[in-house]
């Protein structure tokens, strides 16, 4: 990723509307900005701009919307092949269930990761990293899940950790091996974490290539009981945790996750309204992946209005996969939060800047534009910020400010 250039300093970015604050949006009009070593020094009203700024490089904007660069911070977008075939059987009637079960879904993404090149695999998920970047995306994160071995999961995080030297983004990356069973452990789930989740997650630590853990939590997926003992492992080694909870079924993996301090707990269709207050008490993050909602025709709504009642941050991705959420675009899956979910378009705006930051435990970095984030933002043709939700499709991207410079796209 771009990286701040040392002893440089920037006069911010005039005459732009800027989102800085909590709400409604925090639109401050007229606007500056002043960065210094790629962090933000001042933002406010040009008119106040403080003196000891004056004389620094500028750049005018011309009255563009800035707002915090976007983050898609749930993602699965290192795979091998695609699984458009299983788009005309759901079509047809197959729900996602009897696809897995039948030998597609996950199982056959595994296959054909296994199958490519490293090569392949990194100019593949670069063509989704540039569409998420064309988004405004700054900061994506990135599961493994797809090798299902320890040496093809720890490959995957590797190559989305090289992602960073071919694209100004910022990687995190998740342990997700407890994604499915592979077909040389069928039936043996309790096998397949004891000799393969756990001593993977372990390799994957000291090796430095994993940011946090994650677990499928379904009846396709493992168990509250399988995903608890990689959980436990997890915290011994003071590793985040994250868990895809209640997509399918409610077998409470939200609680789990809030039961460990969890970062986030992401899908939550099946969420049960009266477990909705131990996210809140835990501060866990409640990820909306409208993408796979609509990809799978589901009709079970996340609870929306609990989750708002409590007080729990929402932040929303695309869930970028081959299967339940093809989806690359970051501002498709805000429109979808607020049309299929009825999120507004302010909440869209900030499940995909401060909580997305949240969610992947870098709110103390990003997702506000305030003195002492990074200057990492993004620079919109676009009047206001609801019109990111708003009109689908185009390129509303003018350009970026990463590092204190601003980039036209």
């Amino acid at each position: 990723m771009s990286s701040p250039v040392s002893g440089k300093v920037y006069q911010g970015f005039t005459a732009a509307t800027m989102v800085a604050g909590d709400a409604p949006y925090g639109l401050i009009g007229d606007a500056a900005l002043a960065a210094q070593d790629g962090l933000i020094a001042w933002v406010g009203p040009a008119p106040d701009l403080p003196q000891e700024f004056a004389d620094w490089e500028r750049h005018d904007l011309g009255g563009a919307l800035v707002t915090p660069a976007l983050i898609d911070c749930h993602t699965h977008l290192v795979f091998g092949g695609d699984r458009s075939h299983e788009f005309a059987l759901r079509l047809g009637g197959a729900s996602y269930e009897e696809i897995a079960k039948s030998g597609g879904g996950i199982s056959s993404t595994v296959a054909a990761t296994r199958a490519a090149s490293d090569d392949q695999l990194l100019r593949s998920a670069l063509r989704r990293v540039d569409d998420l970047m064309a988004d405004g995306v700054g900061v994506i994160e990135i599961k493994s899940g797809y090798g299902l071995t320890i040496e093809h999961e720890m490959r995957m995080l590797r190559i989305a950790r090289e992602i960073e030297y071919y694209r100004p983004v910022r990687i995190r990356t998740s342990w997700l091996a407890a994604h499915a069973l592979p077909p040389e452990y069928a039936g043996e789930a309790d096998r397949y974490i004891d000799e393969v989740a756990i001593p993977g997650l372990e390799q994957t630590h000291a090796a430095g290539l994993v940011d946090a853990v994650d677990g499928f939590c379904e009846g396709i997926g493992f168990t509250p009981a399988q995903i608890c003992r990689l959980f436990d492992r997890a915290a011994a080694l003071g590793i985040p945790i994250k868990l895809h909870a209640e997509q399918l079924s409610d077998l409470k993996g939200a609680v789990l996750a809030a039961e460990f301090g969890a970062l986030s707990a992401d899908h939550l269709e099946y969420l049960a309204e009266e477990d909705v207050p131990r996210l809140a008490e835990a501060g866990v993050v409640a990820v909306m992946l409208p993408g796979a909602f609509y990809a799978l025709r589901e009709t079970r709504l996340p609870p929306i209005e609990a989750l708002r009642a409590n007080g729990v941050a929402m932040a929303l991705a695309t869930d970028c996969n081959p299967g339940s959420s093809p989806l690359s675009s970051l501002r498709l899956a805000m429109n979808m939060a607020c049309t299929l979910f009825r999120l507004t378009p302010e909440e869209a705006l900030a499940g995909t800047t401060r909580h997305a930051a949240a969610a992947l435990g870098l709110a103390e970095e990003y997702g506000m534009i305030a003195p002492g984030k990074r200057a990492d933002l993004a620079v919109w043709d676009a009047a206001h910020p609801a019109f990111l939700s708003y009109w689908i499709g185009g390129n509303l991207l003018r350009g970026r400010i990463g590092g204190g410079e601003y980039h036209e796209r």
